[in-house]
């Protein structure tokens, strides 16, 4: 990417092209607004650095206005730098509120300057990038929803996406799955995708969970009893083994097994074949197995309390489910469509403050949380918009007493609060890309200054009130450490 210089005076262009083309950075140059529209239009333009007069002895300004309106326009995410003279620093400063990246007056400081064109161009290729990369994966999440059954499940994290895209594509085979992840994240989801796509889909889909029955219960639940085979054995039981037969049996749970319940299911995994409880009589399945898990079963394994063999029967194919704090792109998302569930209002919503206070929680409970909170701040709320107190969470920022709520205020031996990305309001996170990346870049400024605006302001090559005005529109708070 290149700058576009645009002046009226070849002698300001030359300067500025030579300072740039010395650090790397080539440059188009125009010295006209007309000129400079038509390379917008055309080229690969990383930062515009733009006079504000271009006629002969005029200095209201006027021509510069008009012309970085008309490129933010064509180009809302492309930075703007104004150069100005004494006579228009009032109307630069007004531009600065309509989007303009900065203002540097003339003469300039050649080494300000170029820090802020540097890292105005890097922000551009970052924006750039992040745009392709979110545009491709769109584009994935469609194909997959277009080629396959996803069972209604919501989702627009590459994370997910990921873990989705390899539930499809292996779902046609008969390989065993085994799902892992963390409570309430979504794996029995995952295992009605596999079923729905493989070819026994119009088969029986049969599941149990491991972890809510006796060891001997479990077992009678999986290969069925005889009468008799043990107290209150009243009548013959057909175990899950034998309904799931030619089709797919899904067991959730299965660190639960117990010693005995493990070499059975090996048994069956290894030949087919099975005798229910109390019975000498071998059954045989033809059964795709797909299991799922929280616990750590390499752990278990070294612990001796899973068979390692059985676990590479079932872990022929992995999938993992990421947790949502992993995902927080999907958590607006799945909180609209579960306030939509409810029948709440979607012109009440949520507030802002609440979206902020969903993005900073840490869902340790996953989807599964995520869906009672909301469902409580439906009823809380009684068919208003959803506020923070609606949904029961804790709110760092009153909690905490080391936060200091002047963004103004430098840090003592502070750091940009881990939570500023939740601090921007749902709407813009989800938009600009560009911001996005700006803010990562002027978070890492103030970690390298240790919390004081006026160095990472000097690192970034902007001033103090530039880099205020940054940090307000992209809800960058600093973190104060109280001694």
């Amino acid at each position: 990417m290149r700058a576009l210089l645009v002046d009226d005076q070849n002698a300001v262009r030359t300067a500025l092209a030579v300072l740039l083309d010395l650090h790397g950075i080539q440059c188009f140059e125009a010295a006209s607004p007309a000129e400079a529209l038509d390379l917008v239009r055309q080229e690969d333009v990383g930062v515009v650095i733009q006079d504000m007069n271009f006629s002969k002895d005029t200095t209201s300004g006027e021509e510069g206005v008009e012309l970085f309106r008309t490129i933010h326009e064509l180009d809302p995410d492309l930075p703007v730098i104004l150069l100005t003279a004494w006579s228009s620093l009032e109307t630069a400063v007004a531009l600065i509120k309509e989007g303009a990246a900065d203002y540097v007056s003339k003469p300039w400081d050649d080494q300000k300057l170029l820090l802020t064109v540097q890292n105005l161009i890097r922000l551009r290729k970052a924006s750039f990038e992040a745009r392709r990369l979110n545009n491709r994966d769109a584009l994935a999440r469609r194909e997959t929803a277009r080629r396959f059954d996803l069972c209604g499940l919501l989702y627009q994290s590459s994370a997910m996406q990921e873990t989705v895209s390899l539930a499809t594509h292996i779902a046609a085979s008969d390989a065993a799955v085994l799902i892992t992840g963390p409570n309430g994240s979504g794996k029995e989801n995952l295992a009605e995708i596999v079923q729905a796509n493989s070819r026994r889909r119009d088969r029986p889909f049969v599941k149990v969970n491991a972890g809510g029955l006796p060891d001997q219960l479990l077992e009678a639940e999986l290969f069925g009893a005889e009468a008799g085979a043990f107290t209150g054995a009243t009548k013959q039981r057909i175990g899950r083994f034998e309904a799931a037969n030619g089709g797919t049996l899904f067991l959730d749970e299965l660190g639960n097994l117990s010693s005995s319940g493990q070499m059975k299911l090996l048994r069956v995994l290894q030949t087919g074949e099975f005798q229910r409880l109390g019975s000498s009589k071998t059954q045989h399945v033809d059964v795709r197995l797909i299991s799922a898990t929280n616990a750590d079963l390499k752990a278990e394994i070294a612990a001796g309390n899973f068979r390692e063999d059985l676990y590479f029967r079932l872990n022929v194919i992995e999938l993992a489910v990421p947790a949502l704090c992993r995902r927080p792109e999907d958590i607006q998302l799945l909180s609209e469509h579960f306030l939509s569930e409810h029948g709440q209002d979607s012109s009440a919503g949520f507030s802002r403050a609440a979206l902020r206070a969903l993005e900073r929680h840490d869902w340790p409970g996953n989807v599964r949380e995520l869906m009672n909170r909301i469902h409580r701040a439906v009823l809380v709320s009684q068919g208003g918009t959803i506020e923070p107190a609606h949904l029961g969470l804790e709110d760092s920022e009153q909690s905490s007493p080391n936060l200091a709520h002047d963004s103004n205020t430098p840090a003592v031996d502070g750091s940009p609060s881990a939570r500023n990305a939740a601090e921007k309001p749902a709407a813009d996170a989800a938009g600009s890309a560009l911001d996005v990346a700006e803010r990562a870049v002027i978070e890492q400024a103030i970690e390298r200054a240790s919390g004081v605006i006026s160095r990472a302001a000097g690192d970034l090559g902007l001033s103090r009130q530039a880099l205020y005005r940054r940090m307000v529109r992209l809800g960058i708070r600093v973190e104060r450490r109280l001694r």
